[in-house]
């Protein structure tokens, strides 16, 4: 597969005292790859993805995207990328059909084909009963719809989208991302950044980034292999008397709470996870508690993702 971007030691620092707010970051994406960018709030990843689509210049570093350089190529870079910002940017005034001429006369489609691939996309998001709509009346995950239908216009091949499921209904994410799996199928590279760890499940590759680096890439399931503990399920009442119970087992090595219910780690020998299962039980009964669920449980790129974390800052204590 050619390698559609390929970046790196990508920083961008405002100003010259103040910490990078992207440093080190390193990235390729293949052809026909979804990779998913995932941190915290105030991490870097819209910095990173405003330096990938030439919003923002880097302030060092150098990479190719689409096969043209950063720095040097940049209308042709963005010519050939796809690039849906965190915040709503069409027109609200406009319909949904307006919105698509514009940006397809604004990516320079050709006049004989224009008609043709605003058709296509409207049919692709599902947006053609609601073409002579005002943008501003669409709801939520339409509006999505539509500002992805505008980054596709021009049928890139770098498809860059930021948060594009934030703050839509369950319903309208779930469509979201079936579109942009056939997006992906086209042959299309895209990167992707999102907060929900289930999300990050869908993709072919995933990066954790973290106070500005990278700190962790790979597929999912390699991401999963490399945590070194199982993990053990709990749900019981008093939550108070659970958390008192997992926190006094000394085999627990961290533990934290999930809604409901607590996730705790430890070693990863079928002798010990069976062994603190028969010690929650029983500490759990002596406690006259509620147990409502006790099994061990698959890992979870959240797991995964408050590991790293945990290990980036030192962390040691049992409690998340």
């Amino acid at each position: 597969m050619e390698i559609m971007i390929q970046v790196q030691g990508l920083e961008k620092r405002y100003g010259r005292r103040t910490s990078p707010a992207v440093a080190g970051f390193d990235l390729h994406v293949e052809q026909g790859q979804l990779f998913g960018l995932i941190g915290p709030d105030g991490a870097g990843k819209t910095t990173a993805l405003r330096m990938l689509s030439t919003v923002i210049e880097s302030s060092a570093g150098e990479g190719l995207v689409a096969g043209f350089d950063l720095k040097k190529d940049v209308e042709r870079v963005r010519r050939n990328i796809g690039y849906m910002p965190q915040q709503f940017s069409l027109y609200p005034d406009l319909s949904v059909m307006e919105n698509l001429v514009f940006f397809a006369d604004l990516n320079q489609v050709p006049s004989r084909k224009k008609s043709e691939r605003i058709n296509e996309m409207l049919a692709f998001t599902n947006l053609a009963d609601f073409k002579q709509r005002a943008a501003h009346q669409l709801s939520g995950g339409m509006k999505k719809k539509l500002a992805l239908a505008c980054a596709l216009i021009h049928d890139p091949e770098v498809l860059l989208l930021d948060e594009p499921s934030t703050g839509v209904d369950p319903v309208s994410r779930r469509e979201l991302w079936v579109i942009l799996a056939q997006v992906v199928q086209r042959g299309v590279a895209c990167v992707v950044t999102t907060p929900y760890m289930d999300e990050a499940d869908r993709c072919h590759r995933v990066g954790i980034i973290y106070e500005g680096h990278l700190i962790a890439s790979g597929t999912p399931e390699s991401l999963k292999a490399e945590l070194p503990f199982a993990v053990i399920e709990v749900k019981a009442k008093p939550r108070k008397t659970m958390r008192e119970v997992v926190g006094n087992l000394d085999e627990v090595i961290r533990w934290r709470p999930v809604g409901d219910r607590i996730r705790m780690l430890v070693e990863d020998d079928e002798r010990i996870v069976g062994g603190v299962m028969k010690q929650l039980e029983s500490a759990l009964k002596r406690g006259e508690c509620d147990l409502r669920l006790l099994r061990r449980d698959k890992v979870s790129m959240e797991d995964v993702f408050v590991h790293k974390i945990r290990l980036r800052n030192g962390n040691g204590g049992k409690n998340d």
